[in-house]
């Protein structure tokens, strides 16, 4: 990981999981704080600020659930990048994940490689940046600033995770090549080897959301079939 200090809160209801996360990350120089149910983990980001959230989806029957907490930090327009970790490894539950604002998740029990890996691509995507362009870019309605992480569609801010931030920036900043599903990965987490490329499918489907006039007919985001994803030019 990146030698800066992160603020991390590590939100899951399995106590020997929790402290083992948060020894962990302390000795690795990070401030942590562990709680052990959903509302604790909403009260807090409330008042604290905290750069990643390591968020159990099943956190006990008095408590919300890790989708209820995700939803609320991003109903709160909270930038905190959240990473669920999850014992469900079907994909109805990875999609309920990303659609509750999750950036990324990883099913338990995951090997410590694995984790790190998610952690150094959070810390990367929050901290140093990545190597594509820096400077502003506009495409037709379109404008995405770096700098500031800012997307706005006609002018108007348009609110949008970490992931659907990098994506967008990777479609845009190639404007004219049809990413794969791979390459888009690679684009967000720095590799492809612990995660499923349909959550790429996920996140564009967000961004088609958010960003164009009628989803279901994208004019600025498009599907190249058998091959990736391309940035419009309307």
């Amino acid at each position: 990981m990146p030698p800066q200090t992160l603020d991390i809160l590590v939100c899951d209801d399995e106590s020997s999981l929790r402290e083992a996360l948060r020894e962990s990350f302390q000795r690795e120089g990070h401030r942590v704080l562990a709680v052990a149910d959903g509302r604790s983990a909403i009260d807090r980001a409330s008042t604290q600020h905290f750069d990643v959230v390591l968020l159990d989806l099943a956190l006990g029957p008095d408590s919300p659930d890790g989708y209820e907490v995700c939803r609320e930090l991003r109903a709160r327009r909270n930038a905190v990048a959240v990473i669920m970790l999850t014992a469900l490894d079907s994909e109805a539950d990875a999609v309920l994940g990303l659609e509750a604002g999750a950036d990324d998740y990883v099913v338990k029990p995951f090997r410590p490689a694995e984790l790190r890996s998610r952690i150094r691509a959070v810390l990367r995507r929050i901290g140093t940046g990545d190597d594509r362009a820096s400077s502003p870019l506009r495409i037709g309605p379109l404008a995405l600033d770096p700098g500031v992480r800012e997307v706005k569609r006609d002018g108007q801010a348009v609110d949008i995770t970490f992931s659907e931030f990098e994506i967008l920036h990777a479609l845009m900043a190639q404007r004219h090549r049809v990413h794969s599903r791979h390459e888009l990965l690679r684009a967000v987490w720095g590799d492809s080897a612990y995660r499923d490329p349909r959550s790429v499918d996920v996140h564009i489907r967000h961004l088609r959301e958010k960003l164009e006039t009628t989803p279901e007919e994208p004019q600025l985001i498009l599907t190249v079939r058998g091959a990736g994803y391309r940035i419009g030019e309307p």
